[in-house]
């Protein structure tokens, strides 16, 4: 999908069917005062943006969608797979010092932590790590097992879930990721797999490639 830039033109037209739909295209010409093959051009632009549409016999209509109505129409066909990072884990074991690095390193907020079957076992944050350095604990013994947030009090998401219910899962519990898992074959449904992370990054640049028209088909 493309959200395309309206002359002025185009939109005065759209206007002009909001109002007066179901409209024919020799009734838009005379109230600019152009002729109808003129139009052409942007009547087919705007029918391509989803603004209006036509109805043989009846004239063009205003669908009452704009740009951001059509985007909202893409987020609704995309999942959590087709937006997801490579999540950044480390085990139980790992002490809180070496947590802190790996956060440094690869530039995170978040570090989800596994157990010894690679299922998930819980999140550590930057404050739940800030916190114990204030407290003064000792990092370099001290396992993030001890600080993190542990399952099942993690909110998840899944690849096939729809990007936009996952977007309200980090808004409405005010986090900066979520830990994408899969349920691993053979286990209990509790026994989950990290395959991915989706942050409040990846919710922006979706929404930048959409506006950009680098969307649609390349999300699925």
């Amino acid at each position: 999908m493309e959200i395309i830039a309206l002359t002025p033109r185009q939109e005065k037209i759209a206007e002009i069917v909001r109002l007066n739909g179901p409209i024919t295209g020799d009734q838009i010409a005379e109230r600019l005062n152009v002729t109808r093959a003129a139009l052409r051009p942007d009547l087919t632009v705007l029918i391509m943006s989803g603004i209006i549409d036509a109805r043989p016999k009846v004239g063009y209509y205003y669908t009452g969608k704009g740009a951001l109505n059509l985007i909202a129409d893409e987020i609704q066909n995309i999942k959590v797979r087709d937006v997801q990072s490579v999540p950044v884990v480390v085990t139980t074991g790992t002490k809180a010092y070496d947590a802190i690095v790996t956060m440094f390193l690869e530039d995170v907020g978040t570090i989800f932590v596994i157990d010894e079957g690679s299922q998930l076992a819980g999140v550590v944050s930057r404050k739940d790590l800030l916190k114990v350095a204030m407290g003064g604990a000792d990092l370099q013994k001290l396992p993030v097992k001890v600080l993190m947030t542990a399952v099942p009090k993690v909110i998840v998401t899944t690849p096939e879930e729809p990007v936009l219910s996952a977007a309200k899962k980090l808004i409405e519990n005010e986090v900066d990721s979520l830990p994408v898992v899969r349920s691993i074959a053979g286990t209990d449904a509790k026994s989950r797999e990290v395959v991915g992370r989706l942050t409040k990054t990846n919710i922006t640049r979706l929404f930048v490639d959409l506006a950009e028209g680098k969307g649609g088909n390349c999300y699925r």
